[in-house]
């Protein structure tokens, strides 16, 4: 008994210190959500007062009913999510395999491309952006015109153009690369012995026993296709193939209800703190045990 009051008072500062780092960081978000159901007077009218962060008693939809009257919310989220999804899928397949071929076979050049996956994490994307931009205007996509198949220059106005050039994210190759490494070497072995290849390796053994690092690759990689803002605003002209983000700022330019601005940004935060929800537990895991270890 003494031994488990002498833990749990060890334990009592770090307890506290994340309670409280929990509420600077829910604090917004509590002020955001409640915000989204008040009219426009109650929002500022006592910021000194917790009621500031609850709905008050004339709470009302009004707002949510007004942002998708006002704006084309329910398509600007439906591109959010086919990006979102595709990118999720095609990332963790994407960086997985390279992944993979680092850390458990053997190929001249191995060390180098491991090298580059580590540079270009310390890379901003506004560094490459332009010469992506450059190089997306030039590529050709198939299309059909007339029952003919045509060739179109160009990926502007598109989805996959929000899609395709961020399937291969270097900081989840290196999650990848150091959750694989940590996998015994033994079950490549045995695997083998049963005549398995390096396909078969990979799907059949490495895959399904890295259930943490591919949801920690998942939460990364949709909440970066989630927020993209800047690549969406140089490629996107029309609202056919617009994000969520450049579409609050749009509605904000439009709107001047700080309401319904609430109301929108709540909507596009939810899916976030949904997914992180579903996969935090395997995020805890990956993140303590074996992923994202130096």
């Amino acid at each position: 008994m003494t031994d488990l009051i002498r833990r749990m008072l060890l334990r009592l500062p770090m307890l506290l210190a994340m309670c409280a780092l929990g509420v600077v960081f829910a604090t917004p978000l509590l002020f955001m959500f409640a915000a989204s159901f008040k009219h426009d007077d109650a929002i500022f009218a006592n910021l000194a007062s917790w009621t500031s962060y609850v709905p008050d008693a004339g709470w009302s939809l009004a707002n949510y009913a007004a942002i998708f009257e006002r704006s084309n919310l329910p398509l600007f989220l439906l591109n959010s999510t086919i990006i979102a999804a595709l990118v999720v899928v095609g990332g963790i397949l994407v960086n997985s395999m390279l992944a993979f071929s680092l850390s458990r076979m053997r190929w001249r050049g191995r060390g180098a491309v491991l090298s580059v996956v580590v540079a270009m994490m310390v890379i901003p994307f506004e560094v490459i952006a332009i010469p992506l931009l450059s190089l997306v205007a030039r590529l050709p996509w198939p299309g059909v015109e007339a029952g003919v198949l045509t060739w179109q220059m160009g990926w502007f106005n598109s989805l996959h153009v929000q899609i395709i050039p961020f399937l291969a994210n270097a900081f989840c190759v290196f999650l990848f690369y150091q959750f694989f490494r940590d996998i015994p070497p033994e079950l490549d072995e045995a695997a083998k012995m049963d005549g398995a290849g390096p396909w078969a390796l990979f799907f059949r053994i490495i895959l399904p026993n890295s259930g943490p690092v591919i949801a920690t690759a998942a939460i990364v990689l949709f909440i970066a296709a989630w927020n993209q803002y800047l690549w969406p605003i140089m490629v996107v002209q029309g609202e056919a193939a617009r994000p969520v983000q450049p579409g609050i700022q749009q509605f904000f330019g439009r709107a001047n209800s700080w309401g319904q601005i609430m109301a929108y940004a709540s909507v596009v935060t939810l899916p976030v703190l949904a997914v992180f929800l579903a996969f935090q537990r395997q995020f805890v895991a990956s993140v303590a045990g074996s992923g994202i270890k130096g």
